[in-house]
């Protein structure tokens, strides 16, 4: 099932460069996170649930996913 982003609010971080090579966050939408792309906003989008994001995050605050 695709969710409904319609309604989205993304935004950038502000430790964002001007290389475009970000990501959008959108955190606003009932236990939905959205993250596109910023370079591409009409394109795809994943969606996590909360618990998701925040493991997510953590494993990446934590170095999981360097190379």
């Amino acid at each position: 099932m695709t969710p409904d982003l319609t309604n989205a609010k993304f935004h950038k971080s502000s430790l964002s460069d001007q290389s475009g090579n970000c990501i959008e966050v959108a955190t606003n939408l009932p236990n939905l996170i959205a993250v596109r792309d910023s370079k591409d906003p009409s394109g795809p989008a994943l969606a996590f649930t909360p618990a998701q994001w925040r493991s997510f995050i953590g494993r990446v605050n934590t170095g999981a996913f360097d190379a």
